[in-house]
């Protein structure tokens, strides 16, 4: 970004790259969340929800390069190392420890509301100020809170499923 471009911005932009870099981190541990829970989830609904979790991965990834590109046009580095993921991010990675595909979207529901969370803030701190990080962290966070609203239909679902299961078991 010229120096003119930065001279517009009413904002600490290093604290927004830095701010940028946390939500970067949390977008790769997001997508490896999806990936990695994409390929061992198992129980009822698997087939159907298998291939949107790797959706969902491939637009995490995305937001990632998204950031990384803001983060450089503002004059910084994007997160250079793997090991720094857990570091920066204020979203905890849980590992499908148990691939139950319950449990898998549970992980993957804490994950995008602490996602929602983030880019709202980042909204907040750019509206009016940044226009483009702050178009850019809104397309973001349409899409998390719309994958919100695909794991809490799944959830619902599955919920159902139980319930009509258990009426034809009495």
């Amino acid at each position: 970004m010229g120096k003119h471009g930065k001279e517009i911005l009413n904002l600490d932009v290093d604290d927004l790259i830095n701010k940028l870099n946390e939500a970067l981190a949390e977008e790769w541990l997001a997508y490896y969340q999806y990936w990695i829970g994409s390929r061992v989830i198992e129980g009822p609904m698997r087939t159907d929800i298998e291939p949107e979790l790797q959706v969902h991965a491939d637009q995490e990834l995305n937001h990632a390069d998204m950031l990384a590109n803001r983060i450089d046009q503002l004059g910084g580095t994007p997160v250079l190392s793997p090991a720094e993921w857990m570091k920066l991010s204020k979203c905890e990675y849980m590992p499908p420890e148990d691939p139950y595909v319950e449990k898998i979207l549970e992980q993957n529901l804490d994950a995008e509301r602490c996602a929602i969370k983030r880019y709202q803030e980042l909204a907040n701190m750019t509206y009016g100020k940044d226009h483009t990080t702050y178009n850019i962290v809104t397309q973001i966070l349409d899409e998390e809170v719309e994958h919100e609203q695909e794991i809490e239909d799944w959830m619902g679902d599955i919920d159902i499923m139980k319930e009509n299961w258990k009426k034809m078991r009495m």
